[in-house]
């Protein structure tokens, strides 16, 4: 009985499922079916504008070569009209003439018919009929205005609906990957017209494809360049409304191996099918903080780093004195840490308020940023060997930490240290700094990235696999990782410069 149950039980739930499953098909065939009635509705009064439209430019280009025509005639018949003036004028006096002259032949009279003779020679020189050109000022040719509307009438006849465009191709070659931006471009199908280029065609019908109005591009990240096609639609992000054949996509972090890129055309109702889709390289150096390493009193937060005392105030000298004006919260642990929390053996302790990056360099060419946070007083960023750094230890303090340090506690102070070893630099506090790391040339530079100024370099040789390593005391700091070596390093890499005396 209870088998039977429990089967009954599944039948049930199968039946519920199809039941569900049903459904939702119907629903969806009648929410297909509202939107083809939809559709249909306005692809057909787009075609009736459209055959609106067509009509109405034909009875225009009408009544323009009507008009061409009627103003001729016109032009024709006046001075046809003006010549049949003159020409029954000329004819009447001519007439008056030829009838006084034969009337003077039959007079005997000497004298009166030499008169008459004198005034008939007088006449006809002075003539109309004799100054009047018998030749018509105009013809009656009009075949300037013959039409000839055949090649019209043929493409009329292939009209059809809008063709949708064919995908275009990337020219992986002309795709540029610089400053955290990728440059694509591509060709459009040979088969098409692009809006706004010259020559025949590219109307609303034919085998050209229709006209392309604008393009769209859709770019993801991965660290894959095989079975580009497998990653579902939501995970691309979208670029619409591209005029040109090429698009500039800015503001990346490059925390993958790869951009993948594909495009498609669209005309004025149609989009095309998508371009193959093309993986673009781009590495950059990634890291976060190690948690593990930092200092009790340093919070981990993403890409940031804060100061946060848990009320053990007295063991650090420069906040001697403060007590009475320190804010409140110092007074009391944060609630993210514990005392517990100083027990693990890779943290670093005492007044280091270290935290390491948690990702090595062996080689190649590395760079970040980091930028301080409202409220900060002192802060290091630089490099380490990983193994040589002690629980207490500060940055630039020994031989296997070199680093840049900023100081805006009682005065303001720029220094760059090692083994150490300091070097005032003479420059006002940046607010973003550029750090730039080539392991195989033993360059560690640090770059005022607002001002465009080289801060200092180190020149060494590293022995040791390195990390990012940070100091923060009052404040927090944020850096930026994901970031290509910067195009502007080539304007300090490539000049002569004084490296410090700290170097190693």
């Amino acid at each position: 009985m209870d088998t039977q149950k429990e089967a009954l039980r599944r039948i049930i739930s199968t039946l519920a499922n199809k039941n569900e499953e049903l459904q939702t098909f119907l629903e969806t065939v009648d929410t297909t079916l509202t939107g083809l009635q939809e559709e249909s509705w306005k692809v057909t009064s787009e075609l009736e504008a459209e055959l609106e439209r067509l009509s109405s430019a034909l009875e225009e280009k009408g009544v323009e070569l009507r008009g061409a025509i009627k103003e001729e005639k016109q032009r024709k018949e006046a001075e046809l009209q003006k010549q049949l003036s003159e020409g029954k004028f000329a004819l009447l006096s001519c007439e008056e003439l030829l009838e006084f002259a034969n009337q003077t032949l039959n007079i005997t009279n000497e004298e009166e018919f030499l008169k008459a003779a004198k005034q008939i020679k007088e006449r006809v020189t002075m003539a109309p009929a004799f100054r009047l050109t018998t030749r018509p000022a105009v013809s009656e040719n009009m075949s300037q205005f013959t039409v000839d509307f055949s090649v019209e009438r043929a493409g009329l006849q292939r009209l059809h609906f809008l063709p949708v465009p064919r995908a275009p191709e990337i020219d992986a070659s002309s795709c540029v990957v610089r400053d955290n931006a990728v440059t694509v471009a591509w060709q459009p199908s040979s088969e098409v017209i692009v809006d706004g280029d010259s020559g025949s065609g590219g109307g609303g019908g034919g085998g050209g494809g229709g006209r392309i109005e604008r393009y769209e591009l859709e770019y993801r990240k991965t660290n894959k360049d095989s079975s580009l096609r497998a990653a579902g639609e939501a995970c691309w992000e979208k670029i619409h409304d591209i005029r040109e054949t090429q698009v500039t996509v800015t503001g990346l972090k490059f925390d993958s191996r790869f951009v993948v890129v594909r495009v498609r055309a669209r005309n004025k109702a149609a989009a095309g099918e998508f371009s193959e889709p093309v993986a673009i390289e781009t590495i950059a150096y990634n890291f976060g903080f190690d948690a593990a390493t930092a200092h009790p009193e340093l919070k981990v937060q993403g890409d940031t780093v804060t100061w946060e005392p848990q009320g053990v105030k007295g063991h650090d000298p420069r906040l001697k004195g403060k007590e009475n004006k320190s804010s409140s919260r110092s007074a009391t642990p944060s609630p993210n840490k514990t005392a517990g929390s100083r027990a693990g053996r890779d943290r670093f302790a005492g007044e280091s308020y270290t935290v390491l990056g948690d990702q090595e360099m062996s080689g190649g060419c590395h760079y970040w940023e980091l930028r301080p946070l409202a409220d900060w007083k002192s802060f290091s960023v630089g490099v380490a060997y990983r193994a040589s750094l002690g629980r207490f230890d500060q940055l630039g303090k020994n031989a296997g930490s070199w680093c840049l340090h900023a100081s805006q506690w009682l005065q303001s102070s720029l220094a760059a240290k090692h083994n150490n070893r300091a070097k005032a630099l003479d420059w006002p506090l940046p607010q973003r700094i550029g750090i730039y790391c080539n392991y195989d040339n033993g360059d560690l530079s640090f770059i005022d990235v607002d001002r465009l100024r080289l801060l200092h370099s180190f020149k060494t040789k590293f022995s040791q696999t390195l990390v990012p390593a940070f100091t923060v005391w009052c404040g927090g700091i944020s850096v930026t990782t994901g970031l290509q070596v910067p195009s502007f390093m080539g304007k300090f890499l490539s000049t002569n410069r004084s490296l410090s005396n700290l170097s190693q």
